[in-house]
């Protein structure tokens, strides 16, 4: 029997769009957008394949128990019940913690900003800390590093990933590094709207996609180059006079010394170095383009930006991000009414865990040789987490989703960093390359048959003024339970009982609730949401200052200064391209970048037929002049070949490129029966995962960010003979 839609919304990724769901005898039929909702005017392809997701043949139904070595083709995996599969993970951990210590316990997660995991991961995050363990990867330096931790060292907050584009008021919008069509469709309508009413918009990507066709200003950086660019933006505005004097004087620290000079007069000294002239031949923008540009983010205010991971995957990307901040800061548009503002928030209790950090916690690793980065913050990166697993300060792993080998660099080191554990368990949806090395596998739920609690949506006031009890849909499949239900189940069995309310999930979501005086409740009388009336309140940094060691905004950094890093932003040219490494421009003449598809959340979903009709095959985008030199057509198999390697894609001409850079996809392996499309082996002789053929290293030394979005790379034709899995060229040690 057929009901009326279901209010909900979609946590397949950071945009949360508000939905409509259409359920019919236990089966999601379609996600709908909902109007009504702050984040709710449109869905994505993605999650408008929701119900082949939440019903696809291939989902984990049961808890698996791996029979077979670690290096075997097949695992034997045997089906075992929850209660021994809880149970033996709660050995391995207890026995762990007494034996080497809780630090050789390593947890990760997938991202929260591309999954579901935005449901549980503040939970997650409460397991590790009640556990006692310091180690949690969750590709912070790879996503999230930029937007939220990098800018603690100029702002002493997170911009723009908690002062976030309020793009309903904005003069101007600056992406950089980011395509919303792509990654955050809520941002996409909003930006649209605000195009229409008259706002400038400037998109700063090595490639023309999304809403770079609607830009006032796109500008064409070579991928790696954004702070050169950034300063050059930064020099023509101090040489015009285009920056806020009264906030630069009143709210930075320009006017301090450092020795006998001003900090102001070593930031214009930095930025002289970079006029557009110059930055032209680093960056391959245009030196008219900059100063256009650079006019415009003046004349256009107040300027709301926003950043993602086209900046967060390179050798100097903390630099990159100092750069555009303190740019950012020069237009004194921060926390004012269509700049970047700390929106008010529904008043709650926190839940991850941080009060149960106590001084005799192990440090993170990494943090030794990165002191700045992420382990500072309690995240560990994925290039320290396989050294630690190798040299085994790391013994054990539990992982909440996430797909390791396939979404780090150096897939083949991560395979052998996973297979040397100890003991591993995996809690996925499908089963996974990463999956396949687990002891024991952990069928989790999709998001839409399980509970969830979303206290503000990070978008605008109004989003982030609801509360949201988010209801199953549909029954869970099997005997998946959610990673919710994991984390309170496992806690229970470890005897961390009395930090999750003895597994009671509901008291857990009513102590987080009280504070804002909204109940269970109401919420559940009304899945569409209670809304709690909020007053944004801009310029707070009047009362206390900024969260920095000046209590202002630091275009010097004394923080960098103090640990040997260069105290004011600064651009180094990537560390492997072609410039920097001669060596290699011969063989691998190109820069290689990659960057999201349309339809598919990083890794997952390629056995989906709803989204793998639209992207039946890999592809890697170049210039039509750059595939006519090399011999290749449109639609040719071609093998991308890098320094490690060689891998498969189909070629996609792209005029709008550089004719020096190419674009990669990420994140090839499933196959899709329905619609007879193959998979790819994710190592070895016919893979077509990129990060096979990219490497950790060398990354950036403050955050250890990988160099994943500017490397170096050569396309060649695969012979017209070899069909997709046939072997591609030997890779080089």
């Amino acid at each position: 029997m057929g009901r009326d839609p279901v209010a909900t919304y979609c946590p397949l990724c950071v945009s949360r769009c508000g939905a409509r769901a259409e359920v019919d005898d236990g089966v999601l039929r379609a996600l709908l957008p909902d109007p009504s909702h702050p984040t709710g005017k449109a869905i994505c392809v993605k999650g408008k394949a929701a119900p082949q997701i939440v019903h696809h043949e291939s989902r984990l139904l049961h808890p698996l128990r791996r029979t077979a070595p670690k290096d075997a083709d097949d695992p034997g995996w045997e089906r075992i019940s929850w209660d021994e599969a809880l149970g033996t993970v709660a050995e391995q951990l207890t026995r762990a913690a007494a034996v080497d210590g809780p630090e050789s316990v390593g947890f990760s997660s997938s991202s929260p900003s591309t999954s579901a995991i935005s449901d549980a991961v503040d939970w997650v995050q409460r397991l590790i800390r009640a556990f006692g363990s310091p180690n949690y990867c969750t590709y912070m330096e790879l996503c999230g590093w930029g937007r939220y931790l990098a800018p603690l060292y100029t702002f002493g907050a997170s911009v723009p990933g908690v002062y976030l584009p309020d793009l309903d008021n904005a003069g101007c919008i600056l992406f950089w590094g980011y395509n919303p069509s792509v990654a955050r469709l809520a941002h996409a309508t909003s930006t649209v709207a605000a195009v229409a009413r008259g706002a400038k918009l400037v998109v700063v990507d090595p490639r023309k996609v999304g809403l770079a066709a609607k830009a006032d200003h796109w500008l064409r950086v070579r991928p790696g180059t954004d702070a050169a660019l950034a300063l050059s933006l930064t020099h023509v505005m101090i040489d015009n006079g285009w920056y806020d004097a009264d906030f630069v004087r009143d709210w930075t620290n320009a006017g301090d010394r450092v020795g006998e000079e001003l900090v102001w007069d070593l930031l214009v000294a930095r930025c002289a170095e970079y006029p557009p002239e110059v930055a032209e031949g680093i960056t391959g923008v245009p030196a008219g383009d900059i100063v256009a540009t650079a006019r415009t983010l003046w004349e256009a205010r107040p300027l709301a930006f926003y950043t993602w991971s086209g900046l967060e995957q390179h050798s100097g990307t903390t630099q990159t991000m100092r750069a555009i901040n303190v740019m950012y800061a020069l237009t004194g548009s921060l926390d004012v009414p269509g700049g970047n503002v700390l929106f008010e928030s529904v008043p709650s209790n926190p839940i991850d865990g941080t009060e149960l950090l106590s001084d005799a916690l192990a440090p993170a690793v990494g943090v030794d040789t990165r002191p700045l980065g992420p382990a500072r913050f309690g995240f560990v990166t994925g290039e320290d987490f396989y050294t630690a697993v190798l040299d085994r300060r790391i013994k054990r792993l539990v992982s909440f989703g996430g797909n390791m080998v396939m979404a780090h660099g150096d897939s083949r080191r991560g395979r052998d960093a996973l297979r040397s554990l100890d003991f591993f368990v995996q809690a996925d949806l499908f089963m996974t390359p990463t999956a396949q090395l687990a002891d024991i596998v952990l069928p989790v739920t999709t998001p839409f048959e399980s509970e969830a609690l979303k206290i503000g949506f990070e978008y605008s006031q109004e989003a982030q003024s609801l509360v949201q009890l988010r209801q199953p849909l549909v029954p869970p499949r099997g005997e998946a339970r959610s990673d919710l239900q994991i984390v309170f189940d496992l806690a229970t069995r470890l005897g961390l009982g009395a930090h999750f309310w003895d597994g009671d999930i509901e008291a857990a979501f009513r102590h987080q609730l009280a504070p804002s005086g909204v109940t269970l409740e109401e919420l559940r009388a009304d899945p569409a949401g209670v809304r709690v009336p909020l007053t944004t309140r801009h310029r707070k940094y009047a009362d206390t200052g900024f969260d920095t060691p000046s209590r202002k905004v630091e275009l010097y950094s004394a923080t960098l200064a103090a640990h040997g890093y260069d105290p004011l932003p600064t651009f180094e040219e990537p560390l492997t391209s072609p410039r920097s490494r001669p060596d290699l421009a011969d063989r691998y003449p190109l820069v290689l970048s990659c960057a999201k598809s349309l339809f598919f959340c990083e890794t997952q979903h390629r056995q989906i037929a709803a989204l793998r009709k639209s992207a039946p095959d890999p592809h890697v985008e170049l210039h039509p002049s750059t595939a006519a030199a090399r011999g290749v057509s449109a639609g040719d198999w071609v093998s991308l070949d890098t320094p490690y390697g060689s891998v498969r894609a189909r070629a996609r001409l792209n005029a709008n490129l550089d004719p020096g850079v190419v674009f990669g996809e990420h994140g090839w392996w499933d196959a899709c029966d329905e619609l007879g499309l193959p998979g790819y082996p994710p190592y070895g002789a016919g893979s077509a995962n990129l990060n096979l053929v990219l490497r950790q290293t060398p990354s950036d030394p403050i955050s250890g960010s990988s160099p994943l979005r500017a490397s170096v790379c050569d396309v060649s034709p695969l012979e017209a003979s070899a069909a997709p899995g046939a072997p591609t060229s030997s890779a080089v040690p």
